[in-house]
């Protein structure tokens, strides 16, 4: 287990309670949420810095469009599940 450290912020109030409502409807704790927010948010300049790689190499990336809305945390899960069903109906075809 990783090591989990408490700290201390200063955030908008209304921006606050939004957050907590938002991983209240998710049936999520407050900390998992905000660190799976963080871990997608540092994951996507990953993603972007291996885009910037790819864009110097001229590698051409074979992919689907992602449509635009909701939170990164939705379009995650979203590709999750579309990729675990996916992974689903190939292993019952095998």
């Amino acid at each position: 287990m990783t090591r989990r450290v408490k700290t201390s912020i200063y955030i908008d109030g209304e921006l606050w309670e939004r957050l907590k409502e938002r991983a209240r409807s998710r049936s999520v704790e407050i900390s998992r949420y905000l660190e799976d927010l963080i871990r997608e948010e540092l994951d996507s300049e990953i993603v972007d810095a291996l885009g910037e790689l790819i864009d110097e190499e001229v590698i051409e990336l074979d992919f689907e469009p992602v449509r635009a809305g909701g939170t990164v945390s939705d379009l995650v899960r979203e590709m999750r599940d579309e990729r675990g069903s996916s992974l689903s109906r190939h292993q019952r075809h095998n």
